[in-house]
């Protein structure tokens, strides 16, 4: 006897400025910093012209959303100022909406005010926050006000210390707890659209990080879609005392394990590969089980 099982199943959706988005396999969301300090030189781009080049690549690449990042969250980051962060996102957007204008867009923000701005002038598509609206308290309201999917991320302390002795008793029960408290804030608000993101590298230990991985599975039971942020990271490089550059193969086999335990959206520099990885894995994943007893 044969049966047929899908590691995808079952669907999810999101509404992004009018459309159903439905993700019935993981989705690709490709990075763009528009900094000069994020933690992997390959993700920067500053000028217009290389803003655009990168936009382009992402989507020739099969890449289905753009992540923008205006402010560093790098561990040891301060932030810079909101004028400074309105100020690269302008640019970016402004050259990307012109270009690409039906291209799902994200923008990794902790600010409401930011929020607000680029969702009204540009029809940025979905917020993503890392603080999850504990770094500014309008940031859940702003959300509800604006109506767009939202990222939810776990970050213990902030990007200035969070790497500080990274400290849980049990730290999938501390991220299913957290999650529960922000999901059911937001509901209180009837914001519909959201997403969870356990943070990986923010205020984790390599062994933190790893148990999540693991246990990824566990965070289907939000029955919400999952982001996985693992791109180059050092869990991956620290551990294999190599760097950021020469973490592309550690990054795959990471993301495959992702996939299978259940992640919606891959957040990744390397958009080629990551759509490859979900290709085999969804290739894979069809073939019929075979039973012998």
């Amino acid at each position: 006897m044969e049966q047929k099982r899908s590691v995808f199943a079952p669907r999810k959706t999101l509404h992004c400025n009018g459309k159903l988005i439905t993700i019935d396999k993981p989705m690709v969301m490709g990075i763009i910093n528009v900094t000069n300090d994020s933690f992997f030189s390959g993700s920067r781009f500053q000028l217009s012209y290389s803003i655009a080049q990168r936009a382009k690549q992402i989507i020739d690449e099969g890449g289905q959303i753009i992540d923008i990042g205006a402010c560093s969250t790098r561990p040891g980051a301060k932030p810079v100022s909101e004028l400074e962060e309105l100020k690269r996102l302008d640019k970016a957007l402004s050259t990307i909406r012109k270009r690409y204008p039906e291209v799902i867009i994200s923008v990794d923000t902790f600010r409401s005010s930011v929020a607000k701005r680029v969702v009204n002038e540009y029809r940025v598509d979905i917020i993503n926050d890392i603080s999850a609206g504990k770094m500014d308290e309008a940031m859940f309201e702003t959300i509800a006000e604006l109506n767009v999917p939202y990222v939810i991320m776990h970050m213990q302390g902030t990007p200035e210390n969070m790497q500080q002795n990274p400290t849980y008793q049990n730290i999938i029960r501390e991220l299913l707890l957290f999650f529960n408290d922000r999901i059911e804030k937001l509901k209180q608000l009837n914001v519909k659209d959201i997403i969870i993101d356990p943070g990986f590298g923010f205020g984790k230990t390599l062994e933190h990080n790893y148990s999540i991985l693991k246990n990824l599975d566990t965070f289907k039971l939000h029955e919400i879609p999952i982001l996985v942020g693992i791109s180059r990271k050092s869990m991956i490089y620290k551990y294999l005392h190599s760097k950021p550059e020469l973490a592309l193969n550690g990054t795959t086999v990471l993301n495959t394990i992702a996939i299978l335990k259940g992640a919606s959206i891959l957040r990744v520099h390397d958009v080629k590969e990551a759509v490859e990885t979900i290709r085999l894995v969804e290739l894979t994943e069809s073939q019929p089980e075979y039973q012998f007893i």
